[in-house]
């Protein structure tokens, strides 16, 4: 569930960067290219629109980051997983390695019977 709302989150900051990019900061941007108010998104109209979605994106992103520190697990839950894998590492590396032949050194070999 986090993690798709940390994607959910990086969509909305996405899209609210390209938001505020189209606006001009004297309140021209995607609006000056219109040349008069009786098209059916004007000037006024577009840049309510481009102010309508900057605010739900912002309010969006709020929510989303609220939802993902209230869905993050706590310290003790994160403790008593990451103990349960250490515990499946540790009964792994402690397991009895299968029996081996005890190797002899050359020394220690026993001599050969050269009598016959």
């Amino acid at each position: 569930m986090t993690s798709f709302l940390i994607i959910l989150a990086l969509i909305i900051c996405v899209l609210l960067v390209l938001v505020v990019l189209v606006q001009n900061p004297k309140g021209g941007g995607l609006a000056s290219g219109f040349a008069s108010s009786n098209q059916i998104m004007g000037v006024k109209k577009t840049t309510d629109f481009l102010e309508k979605a900057t605010w739900t994106l912002a309010i969006a992103l709020l929510v989303i980051c609220l939802a993902v520190n209230m869905f993050k697990p706590s310290p003790e839950e994160a403790a008593v997983q990451e103990s349960a894998i250490q515990e499946q590492i540790d009964n792994s590396s402690t397991a009895t390695p299968p029996a081996a032949a005890p190797a002899q050194s050359p020394a220690a070999a026993p001599a050969a019977d050269t009598t016959k």
